[in-house]
């Protein structure tokens, strides 16, 4: 369970639609189409994309331990256990 990516998934999702949308704008395709497509795009690549970022981040972190997944126990820990 990465918490982290979850978190991300929204900002992610939005920051991706935004930004789609802008580039459609740009390129003056101006219709409700133009918005579908950002927004198809931007909820299809949002977890994919803040999981690579909840990766490198965790990667990037030297405090980061992943032996820690081992003492995850149950299948959905309590709010206060280890990042996993």
């Amino acid at each position: 369970m990465d918490r982290l990516s979850i978190l991300l998934t929204l900002m992610t999702g939005a920051v991706l639609t935004g930004g789609l949308a802008i580039l459609f704008f740009t390129f003056n395709w101006y219709s409700w189409w133009s918005v579908g497509v950002a927004a198809v795009i931007g909820f299809a690549l949002a977890w994919p994309l803040a999981y690579v970022i909840s990766r490198k981040v965790k990667r990037d972190d030297p405090n980061w331990r992943e032996d820690r997944v081992k003492d995850a126990k149950k299948p959905v820990p309590p709010p206060d256990a280890p990042e996993v």
